[in-house]
Order: C-alpha cells, then structure tokens, then sequence
C-alpha cells in the first residue's frame, strides 16, 4: 500500500494547518450531484413511471418493468425463506432494541391552563403516509429499514412505504425484503437512486406521494432529497458516512483501527475516518493497524479510496485540543475513548451520535443499540440532530380561550396590530366586544 494513505498530521489552536483545515471541508452535498439530480427529478417529475422503469435500468442495471416495480406478496414469501433464522434472529432482537428505544422518544400531548380559565396545549399527530429511502447497491442495508419505518411505525404511521434498488435480476435483495416486512413497511419498491426520491416526492400512478422522505443514501440521493424538500418534509442531510475517534493512549490501538475503517467500507468514496489522539507514538501504531486491517477486509477497493483521501490521523498536545477539532469536524459519529470519558462526554457539542468508551464501538449504533443510525453528515451535525420517532409527527398547537382571555389579551393583540399596520388583525378580536 501506498505511503500516501491514512496520512499523519499535527494540529493545534496556534495557527493554521492546511491538511486539516482542507479536511474539515468537505461539502454537504456534491457540486457535481446536484446537476445531475435536478435532471433526473425533471424527467420524473414530467414523465412519472416511464422515467421511473427507464432510470432503474440506466442507474440501478435492474430489468425491473412497470408491472414488476413493486414487491409482491409472493416475493415477500420467497424472501422469508430465503433469510436464513440467524439473521431473522439478530433482526428481530435488534427491532427490539429500537422498538422500546422509540416508544420511551415519544412525547405525550399536555396542556395548561391560562390566567382566565381557558387551555393552551400540544397534541402531536403522525403523518398518514411516509416514504424511506433504504440503500441496496453497493451495500444492501438491511438495518436501515429497521432504523427508519420500525420509528414510523411506533409513531402511529398508517402507510409506510420503502423504496431500494433492484439487482439486475429485477429483484430486491431478500434480507432487506425481510427486515422492511419486520419494520411494518406496507409498500415495497424495487427503485433506488434519485428516481426514487423523485418518485415519492411527487408521486406517480404506481407510487403514490409521501408527506416526508427518510433515509440516507450516496451523494446523488443526497442531492435529490434536498431540492424536494418543500414538495415533501424531509429528516436531514444524511449522506455518506463518516466517523471521528477521539483517544488517549488508553485505547487500544487495534480497536481504534477497526472503527475508523468501519465507515471507509460504504462504497461511495466520499466517506470521512477522522483519528484525533494525544500521542504521535500511538497514532503511528493505529496507522500501521489500518493497513494491515485493511488488506482483510472484503470491500479492498472502496475501503482504499476512504484510506487515500477520506482517512486523516491528527496529532495534538492534550484532550482539550482534541475536543475543539472533533466539535469543529461536527462528525456523523463520534467515538470517545478516553480515560473518564463520561466526563469528556460533556464537551461533545457536535455530533450525530456520541459513543462513549471502549465497549461502544460505532457498529453497536448501526446495528443494535436502538438509536436510529440515519443521522447528519457532512458537519451539519452542527444543525441537524439524528432521525427520531417525533420525526414521523407533527406537533400542533392548541389554543382556546374564554371571554375573560380574550379581553385580558386585547392590549396586546391591539398593539402589535397597530405597530405592524394590520388593523384587520386586530379588529377580529376588538371586533368581539363591540356593543
């Protein structure tokens, strides 16, 4: 391997560093992406199922027809025989796992009394028809599909729909068939890519629109998910993956290693390892680690793109540095693996999610834990927080008054209404007590 890859740098308060500096940015949505995404949602938007079955062929490679776009009842049968009972094992456990992590999320509806006997509240309302967005190509994650609709479900959705590219074969892979049943999906189908997001932002005669869209997914996904919003609610940017470790020479390196290439295994080429440590001696020995660790694993090619440009090992002189960079790089996940790291926990101020000590790596999150693993990427952890069941409702206020609040309330309705010159405004209420 090359010389070149997972490169060694310092950092520090004191200056400038370029590496770093160039590191942190990266873009959250690809220049290039866009483009491309614009055009396709166009051709969706103007010829709905026909660009739909023409674009799975171009994109995806599937032989998928108008007739076959959506997953039957007896491929969801042949699926389930498919999927081998270890898996639908560790499936159902995990659906467990989020299912109870999601109902202990949910916020009650409340209300409270006003000065003059009336109510204020809120009352939280699921929406009646959302769609996810579940990766098939370069990876089939399964785990999304529990990681998304299972929440929809616990919130009260009635119509969960999914959508995933085919293989060429025009068939969905069976496990994520599986997990999509498992998670309460009451719509399958075999679409992925920017079609796909097209297709259920603004609906076709085979895919019906949904209110919001869910779901990570490559840079194009990205791309399209954030020009519909507006034609449909959305979770977050949610792009390729990335991950930051945080460590003193208490972590072992082998383990560091293993997270950091953890997210370098995607596929896209535009996942970000960021190691943040105290010790020049230790970040050498994780480097050796990573390319050592590297040549094992099975995905060699995407794993070397991350390793080439996407992998940064940075020194610094203490923790408190080091904490200042991982809250700038604001990573989708964050490893902190430090002696009292409960205590460090405190200062993390940017991130997706937060995995704290040594027996927490990243994986437990992606697979297992409970919390969803569709969370922000490209730094807008900064301003975006991870998917959560109250992402599949919408909150409305409630407001009822008496006489008594209304006439209590009247010198301020009129006040506002004469300093921003909306006398209509405040006559609907002056206008209650005319005689």
């Amino acid at each position: 391997m090359s010389r070149n890859l997972a490169p060694i740098v310092k950092w520090g308060t004191d200056k400038k560093y370029k590496k770093v500096e160039d590191f942190l940015l990266r873009p959250s949505v690809e220049e290039n992406a866009m483009k491309a995404a614009a055009s396709i949602l166009a051709d969706v938007a103007s010829r709905g199922d026909k660009a739909v079955v023409e674009c799975a062929k171009r994109y995806d490679g599937s032989s998928i027809t108008l007739s076959s776009m959506q997953v039957t009842p007896e491929e969801i049968v042949e699926a389930n025989a498919q999927v081998d009972n270890d898996f639908k094992k560790a499936a159902k456990e995990a659906h467990k796992r989020i299912t109870a992590f999601s109902k202990n999320g949910l916020r009650d509806d409340w209300k409270m009394e006003t000065p003059k006997g009336g109510m204020l509240g809120e009352k939280f309302v699921p929406f009646d028809r959302v769609g996810a967005y579940i990766p098939g190509g370069a990876a089939p994650l399964a785990s999304t599909a529990l990681m998304t609709l299972t929440l929809a479900k616990v919130a009260g959705v009635r119509e969960l729909v999914a959508c995933s590219p085919a293989g060429k074969d025009g068939k969905l892979n069976p496990y994520i068939i599986y997990a999509l049943k498992l998670a309460g999906a009451t719509e399958i189908y075999k679409v992925g890519g920017v079609h796909a997001i097209g297709a259920m932002a603004y609906g076709t005669k085979t895919i019906g629109k949904v209110r919001k869209i869910v779901g990570p997914g490559g840079p194009y996904v990205t791309a399209a998910k954030r020009q519909v919003y507006g034609d449909v609610a959305l979770d977050m940017v949610a792009g390729p993956s990335e991950i930051a470790v945080l460590c003193d020479t208490s972590a072992k390196s082998a383990h560091v290693a293993a997270d950091l290439l953890s997210q370098a295994e995607h596929g896209t080429g535009s996942e970000k390892s960021l190691l943040v440590t105290t010790s020049q001696k230790q970040a050498e020995a994780i480097r050796a680690e990573v390319l050592k660790q590297a040549k094992e694993l099975s995905r060699t090619e995407p794993v070397l793109k991350v390793l080439e440009k996407g992998m940064l090992l940075v020194v610094v002189k203490g923790l408190s540095d080091g904490m200042k960079l991982c809250n700038l790089f604001a990573p989708e996940h964050m490893e902190l693996i430090v002696k009292n790291a409960e205590k460090w926990a405190d200062k993390v101020i940017n991130a997706g999610a937060l995995f704290i000590g040594e027996w927490t790596p990243e994986s437990v999150g992606d697979f297992a834990a409970g919390p969803s693993h569709v969370l922000p990427t490209g730094g807008t952890a900064a301003y975006f927080s991870g998917l959560t069941v109250e992402d599949f409702r919408r909150r409305v206020s409630l407001i009822q008054f008496t006489k008594e609040d209304l006439e209590d309330t009247l010198p301020v309705v009129e006040a506002f209404g004469r300093v921003e010159t909306l006398d209509g405004h405040a006559r609907s209420a002056t206008i209650r007590f005319d005689k």
